[in-house]
C-alpha cells in the first residue's frame, strides 16, 4: 500500500489505493471528484491524494447511495449540510469557551471606560 504524509502530517493514499480501501473503481473517485463530492487534496503536479477522511466520505457515499437509495444530487446536498452542521457545532464551541473565559476572568476593578457629556442649558 502506498502512503504517504500530507504537509500536515497526515497520511494520504494514491487514487489506486485510495479506491481499493474505498472498495471502488479509481473512474469512480475521479467522477466524484469532478462532482464535488470528494474533493482530495493535489499534488504540484496534479496527482489526487486521497486522506483518511476521504476515504471514510467515499464509503459514505457509496453507502447512501447503494444501501439508502440516495441519488449524487442528493449526497452531495446532505455532504453540504453535515459540514455546515459541524462547522456551526465548531464555532457554538468557541464561543462557549469565550462565555466561559469572560466569566470566570477576574471581577475587580472595572476596565469599564465611561463617557460622560454635560448636558446642554437652554
Amino acid at each position: 500500500m502506498s502512503a504517504k504524509r500530507s504537509s500536515d502530517g497526515a497520511h494520504t493514499f494514491l487514487i489506486s489505493v485510495a479506491a481499493e480501501l474505498a472498495g471502488m473503481h479509481a473512474q469512480t473517485l475521479r467522477t466524484y471528484d469532478r462532482l464535488g463530492l470528494v474533493s482530495p487534496q493535489r499534488t504540484s503536479g496534479g496527482g489526487r491524494r486521497y486522506s483518511q477522511h476521504d476515504v471514510d466520505l467515499l464509503r459514505e457515499v457509496q453507502r447512501l447511495s447503494q444501501d439508502e437509495g440516495v441519488n449524487l444530487a442528493g449526497i452531495k446536498r446532505i455532504i453540504e449540510l453535515t459540514n455546515q452542521v459541524e462547522a456551526l457545532q465548531s464555532r457554538l464551541q468557541e464561543m462557549a469557551r469565550e462565555i466561559d473565559e469572560l466569566r470566570s476572568a477576574p471581577r475587580g476593578k472595572s476596565t469599564a471606560l465611561v463617557v460622560w457629556q454635560p448636558r446642554h442649558k437652554r
